[in-house]
């Protein structure tokens, strides 16, 4: 079970387990705004567990919230599907080859299949003339700014759309 963190102007923060929302709640830190319909019990006492929370102060979050390059965060942005063929891709692949002074960035950085990325070596595209199906970039959206958030749960829809 996860919990939606909202902060005191309820912006989305990020998702946290059910455990550290309850103890943000049982520590007056925050409030249910959205409960689950599943509880957990204790000894003498049985709560609801938050599907959102609404912290009590707020937190100064940066103002840039750049996404992390990571291999998954690849191919999760173009849907594990390879940017030179459209196969089922399983790896990255540097488009500019880093040997040649290509970088680590999201635009520098494809879901590829085995096949492609075989073929592809130590090359740039245009020696070999193949072309990109989509235009890497980075990212945007709540579920890549916000933390813990790759599911989304149906009861946070109202306070993610103006997110």
């Amino acid at each position: 079970m996860r919990t939606l963190v909202l902060n005191a102007g309820y912006e989305p923060l990020g998702v946290v387990s059910f455990k550290r929302a309850l103890t943000l709640v049982l520590n007056n830190k925050a409030t249910v705004l959205e409960p689950s319909e599943l509880q957990v019990h204790s000894a003498y006492e049985e709560f609801d567990l938050p599907s959102v929370i609404l912290l009590q102060r707020y937190v100064r979050i940066p103002s840039s919230r750049l996404v992390p390059v990571s291999r998954r965060g690849v191919l999760r942005r173009d849907n594990h599907h390879c940017a030179y063929c459209g196969r089922s891709a399983n790896t990255i692949d540097h488009v500019q080859p880093k040997s040649r002074g290509g970088k680590d960035t999201w635009e520098n950085l494809v879901a590829c299949c085995l096949k492609c990325n075989s073929s592809k070596g130590d090359k740039t595209l245009s020696e070999i003339g193949w072309n990109l199906r989509v235009q890497p970039k980075m990212p945007v959206g709540v579920t890549w700014t916000l933390r813990g958030a790759e599911r989304l749960e149906p009861e946070w829809d109202n306070y993610l759309i103006a997110a």
